[in-house]
């Protein structure tokens, strides 16, 4: 208990004795506590944790002029100086995953995301799954290069035995001893480079923070304990194929150990129905959030990239923690029309969600990070492969037949160090344009695929993939859903709706055996139509993993990827078609 909070709780106490003086019948009064921090007064201690997380590189403005560091320094900036007024003070942190996702970052080992979460003045983070994208040099020169301390728990060095990042930091917080705990989730050894990761262990969070949170009780060295983590929110714990997240951790603790989780990972707003276990499905860009409440655990996450900054205004008092408000705090963030694009009115303007206003860019953040966007425009345009001849992209012919892009991206993912699936699946509406004959830059392969969607891996039965593939080949031409399939051959049944597999990798087709492929997220996660499918995300853009091919590749021969006749036959009315037809559906 701090000095401030005796205090102010001596004086209450006094003062509720001095009445019970006058009083015969006051003689046995218990002392009452205050039910509010007002009533409190100076033993009410306040304080703010301002939260972003899962940055992947947006350390500049998307092209709609969305986020980025310049706008969130200001906006930062305008709450320190609001709670300090107001007699608080602020705790800035992170959830981790700065690494990966924008070539301009990634080309230049998210240097100036790091110089960006500086300025901006980050008190901690967690080591998420990302840091480990690259080699180890590099995540000790990003340690070497934060102002701030990056924590985990739970990773240790398999030679040494010593945990590779410190477990926690103590914070002091407007007279509070504030202990953060770092966790990075598990998974990040089935998801991470194994080149990279060898020679590491990460240990189970829950018993970890068990550990941690003892020896900080033991030392009497904190008046309360959160955790920055990257493990992910599942609602009601249900984390499917993923690691346990920050759900079942709390529940896994002692009521009153850890007050609150600021999160990362699942890159999702952790903004929940009042008083239940499900996501509030009504929360929308600028909307009211309600935080995750386990165990007497705050879990909050403040959806990705930047988007917004999660504010948590705490007050302390009765040596228990109150959280007073929360909200997710939109960075310009616009009106979205059902493309998910900005939406425009007649004049082509956009629109900023309802309730906020246009934040400035802090002129200082742009003139640091500016030569690094500079600089990371020039990189796009670094030749990183050839190909002998035209691949073929073409709306009007990837989405009526196969083709070589379309083999090369799945093969691309299917080959991938960190999948290595038997075959692989791309829906063609994700090809957005060819590959001319000659040189190949990276801006070429993001013209190709600009969404970002992640690369992930399923396995099935023989006899479940016959099921599946029974909705996925039949997809019809002209669709954005019409399937690129490499590494299987079979005929589809477009009347019947019906797949027969003949082969797979190579090797005649099994009924009984298990076969892994891949696809996007998007895809199992029941886009375009597919049906819905349980899978592991690699957590790495689909551009990304076809950038490493063509570089690892060097040169690109057509022939490699072009179609074989008879591989795919589709049948419909009697005649042998490319792909089934539209009236088929």
């Amino acid at each position: 208990m701090t000095n401030k909070l005796i205090k102010g709780l001596v004086a209450t106490a006094v003062l509720v004795a001095l009445t019970g003086c006058g009083s015969d019948n006051d003689d046995n009064k218990e002392v009452v506590l205050p039910a509010t921090c007002a009533e409190a007064g100076e033993a009410c201690t306040t304080f703010t944790v301002l939260h972003t997380n899962d940055n992947h590189g947006r350390f500049w403005q998307s092209e709609y002029g969305e986020y980025g560091m310049a706008a969130r320094k200001t906006l930062i900036d305008q709450i320190r100086a609001e709670v300090e007024s107001n007699g608080g003070e602020v705790l800035l942190l992170s959830g981790g995953d700065i690494n990966t996702g924008v070539p301009e970052s990634d080309m230049q080992d998210a240097v100036p995301d790091f110089m960006g979460m500086n300025l901006i003045g980050y008190d901690a983070m967690a080591v998420g799954n990302h840091e480990f994208d690259n080699p180890l040099h590099v995540l000790e020169m990003q340690r070497k290069l934060a102002d701030f301390p990056m924590l985990a728990a739970n990773i240790y060095d398999k030679v040494s035995g010593e945990r590779l990042f410190d477990a926690y930091k103590v914070f002091d917080v407007n007279g509070l001893r504030v202990a953060v705990i770092g966790l990075t989730t598990k998974d990040t050894v089935k998801i991470g480079n194994v080149e990279y990761i060898g020679g590491l262990e990460f240990t189970d969070p829950t018993e970890e923070i068990q550990k941690v949170i003892k020896e900080i009780k033991d030392a009497g060295a904190a008046d309360l304990i959160f955790a920055t983590t990257h493990m992910g929110h599942y609602a009601d714990a249900a984390n499917g194929s993923n690691a346990p997240g920050d759900v079942a951790m709390a529940r896994a603790l002692t009521e009153g150990d850890l007050a609150a989780v600021i999160g990362g990972h699942s890159q999702n707003p952790v903004c929940m129905e009042p008083g239940t276990d499900k996501y509030d499905e009504e929360f929308t860009r600028g909307g009211e959030c309600t935080p995750d409440q386990q165990n007497g655990t705050y879990i909050m996450q403040a959806h990705e990239w930047g988007k917004y900054v999660g504010r948590a205004d705490f007050e302390y008092f009765n040596d228990e923690l109150h959280l007073a408000s929360y909200n997710l705090v939109p960075v310009n963030l616009m009106v979205l029309n059902k493309y998910g694009s900005p939406d425009t009115d007649d004049d082509g303007n956009t629109t900023l969600v309802p309730g906020t206003t246009a934040i400035e860019e802090s002129d200082v953040v742009l003139d640091a990070l500016r030569p690094y966007q500079e600089e990371g425009q020039k990189l796009l345009d670094v030749v990183i492969g050839t190909t002998d001849g035209k691949l073929e992209g073409d709306r009007g012919v990837v989405r009526e037949e196969q083709t070589n892009l379309g083999h090369l991206l799945a093969r691309a993912q299917s080959d991938y160090k960190l999948v290595k699936a038997d075959f692989g699946i791309m829906n063609s509406g994700g090809v957005r344009a060819s590959i001319a004959e000659g040189e190949i830059t990276y801006r070429d392969v993001l013209t190709v695929q600009p969404f970002g969607n992640m690369v992930a891996y399923a396995t099935m039965t023989g006899t479940d993939l016959v099921e599946y593939l029974n909705v996925v080949a039949t997809k019809t031409a002209g669709a954005g859903a019409y399937a690129q399939l490499d590494g299987i051959k079979l005929s589809v049944d477009c009347d019947a709706k019906k797949v027969t597999i003949n082969e797979i990798a190579g090797e005649s087709f099994d009924a009984d055996k298990e076969y892994k492929f891949s696809l996007s997220t998007y895809l199992a996660a029941g886009g375009d139509g597919y049906p819905a499918i349980e899978a592991t995300s690699i957590q790495i853009a689909d551009a990304l993993v076809l950038r490493d091919f063509i570089e690892l590749n060097e040169t690109i021969l057509v022939a490699d990827y072009n179609p074989v006749a008879g591989d795919l036959e589709y049948l419909a009315g009697g005649e042998s078609l490319k792909a089934c037809p539209a009236a088929a559906e």
